[in-house]
C-alpha cells in the first residue's frame, strides 16, 4: 500500500454528525441534532477532517459550507448511509422470513407424500419466501446437500456421517401383490414366506434396495425375476401379475389400485429410517429453519 494513503476509521457516528453540519450549515444546530456539546461536536469534525487530510467546511462566522471535497464527500457518505439502511431492511426482512430461499431435497416419496402439504403449509406462513423442491434419490440428494445447492435434504441410506441428521420416522415394509395372491390374506408375512415368489425389484442405487440388501432380503425370489428404475414401473409389472414387490410404507401410494393389496412384512431387521440431514458447522437461516419444523411436524403427525 502507499504509505501516503491514509487510513480513515470512520464510525455511522461520525457519518451523522458530517452529514447533519452538511444540512443545517451551522455547528450549534447540527450539535444538537446529533444531542453533542458543541465542544465535542466540533472536535468530532477536526477529527474526520484530520482522517480525511483535507478540509471539508468553510467556516464563517455566519454559516459553514461544504469545500468541493466536502461535496464529494457527502456524497458518498448518503450513499453509504442509505445502503446501510437498505442493508438493515434486508436484513429485517429475512430475520421475518419476508423474503428468501428455502431449497430442500427429497426422496421422491417424501416429495410426494409429505412435502405438498409442509409447502402449501409453508407458503401460507411465508408468502414472499421462496421454495426449491428436488425430488431425488438418496444419493442425488446427498450430492445435492454437499454440494451447497439446498439447505437440507430428506433422504434415506447411504453413508450420511459427515452431516448432522434428524431421524424423522422409521419406515415398516409391505409386501405388495395381486388381491387373489395366496398371501394377499395374511394379517402379516414373514420373509422366508416369500423366498420362492417372482419378484419385481428396485434398482440396487436405490434405498429401498439397500434397505432390503442390508436386511438380507435382497435377494428375494426366483433369479428371474424383474428390476425397474421407478415405483410407478413396480407398480404396473405388480398389476399384471409378474411377481410381487417388499416397499416401504412412504411408498404405497404408487399401489393405489384396485386390483392390489399391501401387507404388512413381520421383519423387525427391515425399516427404512428417513433422515432430515444438514451440513455440519452450517447455520440455517431462519427461513430453513422455519421449513425444518415444518417438515419435522408433518413427519411425526399420527397418519
Amino acid at each position: 500500500m502507499d504509505p501516503s494513503i491514509r487510513s480513515i476509521n470512520l464510525s455511522t457516528r461520525d457519518l451523522d454528525a458530517f452529514l447533519a453540519l452538511a444540512q443545517a450549515q451551522h455547528f450549534t444546530r447540527a450539535a444538537e441534532r446529533c444531542h453533542l456539546s458543541q465542544s465535542a461536536f466540533s472536535q468530532k469534525i477536526a477529527r474526520i477532517e484530520r482522517a480525511a487530510g483535507v478540509a471539508l467546511f468553510d467556516r464563517s462566522t455566519r454559516q459553514v459550507t461544504l469545500t468541493p471535497e466536502g461535496e464529494v464527500f457527502a456524497q458518498e457518505a448518503r450513499r453509504i448511509r442509505q445502503d446501510l439502511q437498505d442493508a438493515v431492511m434486508q436484513l429485517q426482512d429475512l430475520a421475518h422470513r419476508r423474503v428468501g430461499t428455502v431449497a430442500v431435497a427429497a426422496l421422491p416419496s417424501v416429495a410426494a407424500v409429505w412435502m405438498p402439504e409442509v409447502i402449501a403449509r409453508y407458503r401460507c406462513a411465508n408468502p414472499l419466501v421462496r421454495v426449491q423442491l428436488f425430488d431425488t434419490l438418496a444419493q442425488g440428494s446427498i450430492d445435492l446437500l454437499r454440494a451447497g445447492a439446498v439447505d437440507l435434504a430428506v433422504t434415506a441410506g447411504g453413508d450420511l456421517r459427515e452431516f448432522d441428521l434428524l431421524e424423522l420416522k422409521r419406515e415398516r415394509f409391505f409386501l405388495v401383490c395381486l388381491a387373489d395372491h395366496p398371501l394377499a390374506r395374511k394379517r402379516t408375512v414373514t420373509l422366508p414366506q416369500l423366498a420362492g415368489e417372482d419378484f419385481v425389484h428396485l434398482a440396487r442405487s436405490s434405498s429401498v434396495r439397500r434397505c432390503l440388501e442390508a436386511a438380507g432380503a435382497g435377494s428375494l425370489g426366483r433369479p428371474a425375476g424383474l428390476e425397474a428404475e421407478h415405483l410407478a414401473t413396480v407398480a404396473a409389472l405388480v398389476a399384471r401379475g409378474l411377481g410381487v414387490s417388499v416397499v416401504p410404507e412412504l411408498t404405497l401410494f404408487h399401489f393405489r389400485r384396485e386390483a392390489l393389496v399391501a401387507v404388512p412384512v413381520r421383519a423387525s431387521e427391515l425399516v427404512r429410517p428417513i433422515f432430515l440431514a444438514r451440513r455440519k458447522g452450517k447455520a440455517l437461516s431462519v427461513a430453513a429453519q422455519a421449513m425444518v419444523d415444518d417438515i419435522t411436524a408433518r413427519a411425526r403427525a399420527r397418519p
